[in-house]
């Protein structure tokens, strides 16, 4: 299967849960993270490692990531350069999708984002200040 066609088939399965933590947003920002390229917009990639920041280290839902990225989209202004790793996690959505629906699939996703945010650990000091700045507070 390829990729496109496994991001849609985790994007109608998180999207199907109607759940009010919205994982579907985490599933967003973690393959946008994974599968970025040189030609991807810088608001994205920040973004994407925004979110995948306040899921990981500040314990956000994808609900409130969501309302964060709403925020900040408010506040930004000046596109930062994001430099790509080469590897961008252990795990992929290949790895999401081979678990069976369920929690144990949820879990795997937030194993996922995991994964992604650590293999940006270079970076990780000018998102979490970009972060804050576009949040206007410390969090």
């Amino acid at each position: 299967m390829i990729l496109n066609e496994q991001y849609h088939e985790l994007a109608f399965y998180t999207l199907s849960l109607g759940d009010k933590q919205f994982i579907h947003q985490h599933l967003v920002d973690a393959y946008s993270a994974q599968m970025a390229t040189n030609t991807t917009k810088p608001i994205t990639i920040l973004f994407a490692l925004a979110g995948l920041y306040l899921m990981v280290e500040k314990d956000y839902t994808g609900k409130q990531v969501q309302l964060a990225h709403i925020q900040m989209a408010k506040r930004y202004s000046t596109p930062i350069n994001i430099a790509l790793p080469k590897e961008r996690g252990s795990l992929t959505i290949s790895d999401v999708l081979a678990i069976a629906p369920g929690k144990d699939r949820d879990a795997m996703i937030v194993q996922w984002c995991v994964s992604v945010w650590a293999a940006y650990k270079q970076v990780h000091p000018i998102i979490i200040e970009t972060t804050h700045q576009s949040l206007g507070r410390v969090l």
